[in-house]
């Protein structure tokens, strides 16, 4: 079986076929083994994770039957499915096979485009790592305690590699596409100095250096203004070079990225 958490939190079998987990609490507690997929969830976290302040008269009792009926799921869906819950102490755990969980999928194509020199295969591994997201991680639960934490951090994983992605399609020549495309991004946060710096360099690539110069001044604002703090060494350095239009900056010819 595979099993997805960059979207709404879903089972599908080998063939693709999605599997129907009914019942609300049993999907919660889908989703709650797959924070820790692969480590035991202790029983009482998990009862916390379902029920919270409310929990039933045996909660022990009542767990098991939401973990019986996720088993019943899985096995109807696949022959053996039901082996995939596990009792283990403290609790369970959700034996996923290596590889079946997008969001694991998600970090080893990044990591593969950290490894990659070349700014085109960076770009494609990347690109595939965001074509797994089908909207925001547990998007079903992430509201919910036991998921928030494990969402924000996927989120945050998530904006890092759109970052790393606009960097090396800055690096393959492609400024201005680049230019248009990171202004929402921005708009959306604009204290992140790693995202500005790139929109700096596509814009001053793109021959817009005004636009360019302007930028750095307000993020320095924003972040006097909210944060009372100054731009780092590393974007003073950049608004440094843009002042002496040093030749570094200069966009290279744009190098097309191969379509996967």
């Amino acid at each position: 079986m595979r099993f997805a958490v960059l979207g709404e939190t879903a089972v599908r079998t080998e063939d693709g076929t999605l599997v129907r987990v009914p019942e609300l609490k049993v999907r919660a507690l889908l989703a709650a083994l797959l924070v820790d997929a692969g480590r035991p969830v202790a029983a009482f976290r998990l009862v916390d994770d379902l029920w919270g302040d409310e929990p039933p008269g045996n909660p022990l009792r009542a767990l098991q039957a939401k973990v019986s009926q996720l088993r019943r799921a899985f096995e109807e869906a696949e022959p053996g499915g039901r082996g995939l819950v596990v009792t283990q102490a403290p609790g369970y755990l959700l034996a996923a096979p290596e590889g079946a969980l997008d969001a694991q999928e998600f970090t080893r194509l990044a990591a593969r485009a950290r490894e990659t020199a070349d700014p085109r295969d960076r770009a494609v591994l990347l690109g595939g790592a965001l074509d797994l997201w089908r909207g925001p991680a547990f998007a079903d639960f992430a509201e919910e305690p036991f998921a928030r934490a494990a969402a924000d951090r996927l989120e945050e994983e998530r904006l890092t590699v759109r970052e790393a992605l606009a960097e090396a399609r800055l690096d393959a020549g492609e400024h201005d596409l680049l230019t248009g495309e990171l202004a929402e991004l921005v708009a959306l946060h604009p204290l992140r100095e790693r995202l500005r710096a790139v929109q700096l360099r596509a814009l001053y690539g793109a021959g817009r250096q005004s636009e360019a110069l302007a930028g750095y001044e307000e993020l320095r604002t924003l972040l006097a203004d909210e944060l009372g703090l100054d731009p780092s060494p590393e974007l003073t350095a950049l608004h440094a070079a843009m002042l002496r239009q040093d030749a570094s900056l200069s966009a290279p010819m744009p190098m097309p990225i191969p379509i996967s």
